[in-house]
């Protein structure tokens, strides 16, 4: 199976270094891009002289746009598989397999800090936002979800297909509103279990306020998304079938 490693990363120049050279142990680095969305320091270089493709923004767009990147390079370049791995070390290149096994079986596989669980260290105010909106968003697609917020994922051929078209690019809509666009579209979501690091370098992209305000707002946007009919499909409907 052809797989794309497709690395968001602003500002990471503390340790997008060590994360390649532990990725190069599990999948070999020519078939793994760096999107640089927009860094002022010296990310690019670095990920280059580790012999990465870099696709570079001009200026920060966001993670959910450098991901819309991504999925172009990969629908363009013949990928059937598209995993994303943050740049700040948290994702862990061994459960590649854990993930990828699952390709055929669901169409978005989402690595969860808390199936199984997991006791992934977190404050009490964003686990709190997380089960509220991982329990919502799992009504929505109709399987059990518990980390819908973990960018830690793989798409298969069908979702890279759709994302390539559209996707969304608001603050952390690469994660949940993917989830529900995927939904939207048939496509299966499944989530395994998974362990992550604390992040090794940068600075977190959420706060108290921020993670308040998204919960509203994605509350907000799945009362909107019943209410109305589902986009038209931009997806092939061929029926899922296991990878050999």
């Amino acid at each position: 199976m052809k797989t794309l490693i497709a690395i968001p990363a602003f500002n990471e120049e503390e340790s997008i270094s060590a994360v390649l050279e532990d990725l190069a142990r599990h999948h070999p680095l020519d078939h793994v891009i760096v999107i640089d969305d927009g860094s002022r320091d010296s990310t690019s270089q670095i990920a280059r002289n580790a012999g990465v493709r870099v696709i570079r923004h001009p200026i920060n767009l966001g993670v959910g746009a450098a991901m819309g990147t991504a999925f172009i390079f990969a629908a363009k370049h013949g990928y059937e598989a598209l995993v994303q791995l943050d740049a700040d070390g948290q994702h862990r290149p061994e459960f590649l397999s854990v993930l990828l096994e699952q390709v055929g079986v669901a169409d978005v596989i989402v690595g969860s800090r808390f199936a199984g669980g997991g006791k992934f260290k977190t404050t009490f105010a964003r686990r709190g936002a997380q089960r509220a909106i991982s329990w919502v968003v799992s009504s929505y697609a109709r399987t059990h979800l518990t980390d819908v917020t973990s960018g830690f994922r793989v798409a298969g051929p069908r979702a890279i297909e759709l994302f390539s078209r559209h996707y969304p690019v608001e603050w952390l809509g690469d994660t949940v509103e993917s989830i529900i666009l995927a939904s939207r579209q048939g496509l299966t979501v499944r989530e395994v279990s998974v362990t992550m690091n604390e992040r090794a370098g940068g600075l977190p992209s959420q706060s108290i306020l921020k993670a308040a305000m998204y919960t509203g707002r994605i509350f907000l946007i799945l009362v909107l998304a019943a209410f109305r009919s589902a986009p038209p499909s931009v997806i092939n409907r061929k029926k899922v079938v296991k990878s050999k």
